[in-house]
């Protein structure tokens, strides 16, 4: 069996929890998520299967798509509505639309963040949220991340009363996080705040239409179909720069062979999918560090 899966990731289970349950209903151990998905977030979350395990980390960076919700009034330990409260200021005058539209934007484009402690980023070899449980705040390094785009999905014209929640959408890239996003926002508006709520809608091209819930994923196991739930491997790195080689060239990629930069994809500095004349991937390559105008395969996908 091999293939993406998009799931539907519900609220209350952990990526690696979904996983584990995905290994049974597909009968096979060969299976990983794209990416850690919180606990208390819902949506899109591709699972690679086989062979498609492989390109797991190119899912994972390409971008990602959520719509959120940010409560201004009171930030908590976790910076969403799971954590304990820690700070809170009642929203004692009307916010304007422009103004949060205004805040909104002026994070558009390459920010810097600080993982918040409830995360899985490693310090000194442990997770953040492993100090966070014992009490321990650590200096946490700050990451640049992108915000692609960021929308108000709110019609009020005024927004005012002792909390103030609204929802917004974003577009963002890999290691982005939203709850400090929220954070930040309300920081920019005057106050404590936090995320609420959070679904992810998109990861690299896939959707909440493409996803199925474990439900149906549990349906189509008893009646033998669930591999129709699998898209090929090349959906996955659909995103990615293609060059198509004839059957010749195919057998030397096969064995990892150096290759030349096509004309047309020079200065490409990310990945490269080498594909078959009928659209069959058959490695990643990467400009080479060393020799000009060559690239090196990254990962072999297929060499049977």
């Amino acid at each position: 069996m091999e293939g993406i899966l998009p799931l539907f990731k519900p609220a209350g289970m952990t990526s690696h929890d979904c996983v584990f349950k995905l290994r049974k209903l597909l009968r096979t151990k060969k299976v990983g998520h794209t990416g850690t998905l919180d606990p208390d977030v819902t949506g899109v979350l591709p699972i690679c299967v086989g062979k498609a395990t492989k390109i797991a980390e190119y899912i994972t960076d390409a971008g990602k798509s959520y719509e959120g919700e940010v409560t201004l009034g009171f930030t908590t330990t976790t910076e969403d509505a799971s954590g304990e409260k820690i700070e809170e200021k009642s929203v004692d005058r009307t916010i304007p639309r422009s103004e949060i539209e205004h805040v909104l934007k002026s994070f558009i484009g390459e920010i810097e963040q600080t993982p918040p402690m409830y995360s899985a980023v490693k310090v000194n070899g442990k997770k953040l949220y492993e100090y966070a449980r014992q009490g321990i705040e650590i200096e946490r390094p700050t990451r640049k991340v992108t915000i692609y785009s960021i929308e108000l999905l709110d019609d009020r014209e005024l927004f005012e009363g002792d909390l103030v929640s609204f929802k917004f959408r974003v577009s963002c890239s890999k290691g982005t996080y939203i709850r400090t996003l929220a954070v930040d926002l309300g920081e920019k508006l005057g106050y404590p705040a936090h995320m609420s709520s959070l679904i992810r809608t998109q990861s690299a091209e896939f959707t909440l239409v493409d996803c199925f819930t474990f439900g149906q994923l549990e349906a189509m196991s008893e009646e033998g179909t669930i591999q129709t739930a699998l898209h090929p491997l090349e959906a996955g790195i659909s995103y990615l720069p293609k060059y198509r080689i004839n059957d010749k060239v195919a057998e030397k990629v096969k064995n990892g062979a150096l290759l030349e930069i096509p004309q047309d994809l020079k200065g490409t500095s990310g990945p490269i999918v080498v594909e078959t004349e009928d659209g069959q991937a058959l490695a990643i390559y990467r400009e080479h560090p060393t020799k000009i105008g060559m690239m090196k395969p990254d990962k072999v996908l297929r060499n049977e």
